[in-house]
């Protein structure tokens, strides 16, 4: 039987789009570099199938014979995605157990707005397992966003376990960097409290922004862009640079928001 819960299934269009070109810029080198076909798993895509079919797009952009499967636990949303299947792209009923034919280890598994509703508890197991069915160089990326896919928080996990954590905003519509905070993945979320390193950053993050406000009239990019050196300068480990930061996201090593547990 397939291992999880069958989620609201809200998707839309597009909704994915920060997240997917967030992985073909920061592991396109591992995608080009890897054995012929590799795969893709987009886990848990929800009532509609877009997300998979984005994500195929999206990374043969970068690895021209890409695979991609989409995995969903409610068997009715998986009957509806077969018309969409086409070379590389197919649909099958599963859950965290990732029931991939032959047991094939994927490149990539995306679990986006999949485990927010269950328990704190149950992440770092639903991790470890997850992260134990990747190939050699692989990432699992999991994460949250809104429904219009404005706002994403996401973990990015290798076999050894978490390494980073990335904020993704549209800038126009951000009143503070904390806005994000509604956003933060279930490993996070109950830690934005005081006393916790996540709750730390954004109230860092907050007042960085506070204090680039000069350069608001220049756009919200220069404002965020100036933020984020602040943290930088603030000693705060980003792993990422200004190249992504134009695109309003920001990548911190997990290590230095993970939960004091």
């Amino acid at each position: 039987m397939p291992e999880g819960t069958v989620t609201r299934g809200t998707t839309n269009p597009n909704r994915l789009r920060r997240m997917d070109r967030w992985f073909a810029h920061a592991h396109g080198t591992a995608l080009r570099g890897a054995p012929p076909a590799p795969l893709a798993v987009d886990l848990g895509y929800g009532a509609a199938p877009w997300t998979a079919v984005e994500l195929l797009e999206r990374l043969r952009r970068v690895r021209p014979d890409v695979r991609v499967a989409g995995v969903e636990i409610d068997p009715e949303r998986v009957a509806a995605a077969l018309p969409y299947v086409r070379d590389g792209l197919s649909f099958l009923r599963g859950g965290f157990e990732l029931p991939l034919p032959g047991g094939e280890r994927p490149l990539l598994i995306r679990a986006a707005n999949v485990l927010r509703q269950y328990p704190e508890d149950r992440v770092r197991d639903v991790w470890q397992r997850l992260c134990g069915r990747l190939a050699p160089g692989g990432l699992l990326v999991e994460g949250t966003c809104d429904e219009l896919g404005r706002r994403h928080v996401w973990v990015a996990l290798g076999a050894e376990g978490p390494r980073t954590v990335t904020f993704a905003a549209r800038l126009g519509g951000l009143g503070a960097p904390s806005d994000l905070a509604e956003r933060l993945p279930k490993a996070l979320i109950h830690r934005n409290v005081p006393g916790e390193p996540v709750h730390r950053f954004l109230r860092d993050f907050d007042r960085a922004w506070a204090t680039a406000a000069p350069y608001a009239p220049l756009g919200a990019r220069q404002r965020w862009v100036t933020a984020v050196r602040a943290l930088a300068a603030a000693g705060w480990p980003l792993a990422d640079d200004v190249r992504r930061w134009r695109q309003g996201e920001v990548t911190v090593r997990w290590a230095a928001l993970a939960p004091r547990d």
